[in-house]
């Protein structure tokens, strides 16, 4: 009898699969980027199409989501900021501080689709642990 492998959970996180089997995908469209209409950026699968796991556990349950993102976009802009300070500098004679801000704001906007499903991706898995027995077992609903 062979057993599958286990799917790596930091890359199952950045492909964006299912927190409880890491095979399906959570997104219909696997590049957040592809479509330039915003309101395609969360086209999700209802349940995972591998282990059937629901995404929506509840009503209003992506709302939390807003708490990652935001911590997700902090994280972003500390780095950014290391970076910058240790690349090139901060100064109070010139104007490299406000370089690195619009260069942030920039690197933010434009990563923001991938930010938003990252942070959904993340946030379901507070509630949905991985099941090697996913195939037996039945999904985690919160009702």
């Amino acid at each position: 009898m062979s057993k599958k492998p286990k799917p790596n959970f930091y890359w199952s996180m950045l492909s964006m699969k299912c927190p409880r089997c890491r095979r399906g995908p959570m997104f219909k469209d696997g590049n957040p980027f592809k479509s330039l209409k915003l309101s395609h950026i969360f086209n999700m699968y209802d349940n995972c199409p591998v282990c059937n796991q629901k995404y929506d556990l509840e009503q209003g349950f992506w709302y939390g989501t807003g708490y990652v993102s935001y911590a997700l976009a902090v994280a972003v802009s500390a780095t950014t900021f290391v970076a910058w300070l240790v690349l090139i500098g901060i100064s109070t004679e010139d104007n490299r501080i406000f370089w690195w801000l619009g260069l942030n704001t920039l690197l933010l906007i434009v990563t923001q689709p991938w930010l938003m499903r990252l942070s959904r991706v993340i946030y379901i898995r507070f509630f949905v642990r991985y099941d090697e027995n996913y195939e037996q077992t039945k999904p985690v609903e919160l009702d």
